[in-house]
């Protein structure tokens, strides 16, 4: 597997991360403990070395699995997981508001280390910026970690360039991590990939498959489970499913003569967009975390690149990409 630094930081990871909410939560019914441990250290065999997870992605389910996954190979291997939901951490019952108060982060971390089973955090997100917490307290209460050794990097995942910048200018930000693919490409736009250059941070993108309807596997007539949240997103109306079928239709007249697969150039086209881009797909399955990580060998020219913009651009994207009430905690 192929290896990128992300930004400044020094933080060297697989090309290609593999992002394990999928298997706790978000779609479904939880993947068996034993499938999914196996999983997590078949992508470490193939060479994956970043593993993303959160307290929230369960909660706390997901920290535990992986903490079992690579307790083997912990030293090898990065650790992204994020706080900033209000959550008990005696019981994982949740409010649904938002929490970054500095004593609640370094409470969250301390049960983090404990799940994960480790002395410390490679790479520690705000899940959310918490409007209630200026950032100059919630940067501050990360960099106190890092002073003592218990996380090793900040990022942060969703916040408004304005965020950004305030967090930086108490401690480095290392990794920006935001929902990034060829179906929304607000980063290009609202000036977050701008910043991540200017200030050298890495950029991991999340849901770089589009939550899986850029493989080709998904279509107006598949049907999403009651718990895949899949099933309230504005983007996975049947509608908006059957209008967006046309990027996938692109995906595989770009796939077909280079004999990959439509999620392939998807993630490929990532991938190309910036070397410190390290996208974090997931999946349940062996054969499609294979396919995935077949990415990392696609070769795509210059005129490639090129024939893909244009004709992205003349596809209207239809639908939001969260629903409203999640939409409103990102950007802030």
């Amino acid at each position: 597997m192929k290896t990128r630094i992300l930004g400044k930081s020094g933080l060297e990871v697989s090309a290609l991360g593999y992002g394990c909410m999928g298997l706790s939560s978000a779609y479904g019914d939880a993947t068996p403990t034993q499938d999914a441990v196996r999983l997590i250290r078949d992508a470490f065999e193939r060479g994956v070395t970043l593993f993303d997870t959160a307290e929230a992605y369960g909660p706390f389910a997901n920290e535990s699995l992986l903490g079992e996954a690579v307790e083997p190979f912990r030293d090898q291997i990065v650790i992204a997981t994020k706080f900033g939901f209000d959550i008990d951490l005696d019981t994982g019952a949740r409010t649904g508001e938002l929490n970054s108060r500095p004593e609640h982060i370094r409470a969250v971390v301390n049960a983090m280390l404990k799940r994960l089973r480790t002395d410390h955090i490679d790479l520690l997100y705000q899940h959310r910026v918490d409007p209630a917490v200026p950032m100059e307290d919630v940067a501050g209460a990360v960099k106190a970690l890092i002073e003592e050794g218990k996380v090793r990097h900040f990022g942060l995942s969703e916040p408004s360039v304005a965020s950004l910048h305030r967090a930086h200018a108490v401690h480095p930000v290392a990794v920006l991590q935001n929902e990034y693919s060829l179906w929304t490409r607000d980063v290009e736009t609202n000036g977050a990939l701008a910043a991540c250059h200017e200030l050298g941070i890495g950029f991991v993108p999340f849901s770089p498959l589009g939550a899986g309807f850029l493989t080709g596997k998904i279509d107006a007539s598949t049907e999403l489970a009651p718990g895949d949240f899949r099933s309230v997103s504005p983007r996975f109306s049947t509608e908006a499913r059957a209008a967006n079928m046309a990027l996938v239709d692109l995906l595989k007249d770009i796939a077909a003569p280079k004999g990959a697969t439509p999620a392939q150039i998807a993630l490929a086209w990532l991938m190309a967009q910036r070397p410190w881009i390290v996208p974090i797909p997931g999946t349940t399955k062996l054969h499609r975390l294979e396919e995935n990580l077949g990415a990392a060998e696609v070769d795509l020219s210059a005129d490639d690149l090129a024939t893909i913009d244009i004709a992205a651009a003349a596809i209207p994207i239809q639908g939001e990409r969260l629903p409203e009430a999640v939409l409103a905690q990102t950007g802030r």
